[in-house]
């Protein structure tokens, strides 16, 4: 039985068929993530709602990779774990497990948001009905303290293709979609927030860098930037991850 009022997190385990506490979590703050304010903004005014007892929305957080959308939910729980906010991270292999915990937790008095991290569904794949429960109840209403904030590299969720757009028509200045366009816009349509999340530009790149090193100076900086340009390049992307991945890497050298 996890402590709730001690555990601000914990992840579903598989094998154990239970929930992991986790009790040191990554300390990421709001001031660590750079280039995504209206984002962050978004988000929080959310997440304050909910802590309130206001009406809140499911929020699918997606975009291009490596740009702070996992981050963005980690930070949201350090901030409001003393509201009496916590999380619980399910992956999508995991998701037949969602509906009994959170029979578990809604009569708890604490406000969880559900994680689904990097979520996707291939063809076909049926378990996504589990989000949809939680969502939107059954005969039973959905539970008041739980919100699913789920990230995701797809704005749909599921893989989308030309041919699935073949017979969509439009009759009346309306359009009608086809039942595959349907099938895989009515999931992420549940979701009541969507905050889409975009690749940086090299100035925006370069805000984060710095970010990293702020107590170097300017000639040194120059060499800097020169250095996390060349990264950049060879990852093929200017990310917060890449941002990171330089600072782990070059961080003696540019003390």
């Amino acid at each position: 039985m996890i402590n709730w009022k001690k555990t601000p997190a914990a992840i579903y385990r598989t094998k154990k068929d239970r929930l992991k506490p986790v009790l040191k979590t990554d300390p990421i703050t709001l001031n660590n993530l750079i280039n995504i304010e209206i984002q962050k903004k978004t988000l929080l005014e959310n997440t304050e709602k909910f802590i309130k007892g206001e009406p809140a929305s499911h929020a699918l957080i997606w975009g291009s990779k490596g740009t702070g959308k996992s981050s963005l939910v980690k930070a949201i729980l350090n901030r409001y774990f003393h509201d009496g906010l916590r999380l619980i991270e399910f992956s999508k292999d995991n998701l037949h497990a969602l509906v009994d915990i959170s029979d578990e937790i809604r009569d708890l008095p604490y406000k969880f948001i559900i994680f689904l991290d990097d979520l996707s569904f291939d063809l076909g794949d049926s378990s996504y009905n589990n989000i949809k429960s939680i969502i939107e109840g059954s005969i039973e209403l959905p539970p008041k303290n739980i919100l699913i904030y789920a990230s995701s590299n797809r704005r749909h969720l599921i893989p989308e293709f030309l041919t699935d757009n073949e017979n969509t028509t439009v009759e009346n200045g309306e359009i009608h979609y086809t039942d595959n366009v349907e099938e895989k816009i009515s999931l992420s349509d549940r979701f009541g927030l969507w905050i889409p999340f975009y690749q940086a530009n090299m100035t925006e790149y370069l805000r984060i860098i710095d970010s990293y090193f702020p107590n170097i100076n300017k000639e040194k900086r120059n060499e800097l930037h020169l250095e996390a340009k060349k990264f950049s390049s060879l990852r093929g992307t200017k990310s917060g991850r890449t941002a990171k991945q330089f600072y782990i890497l070059y961080n003696d050298i540019f003390k």
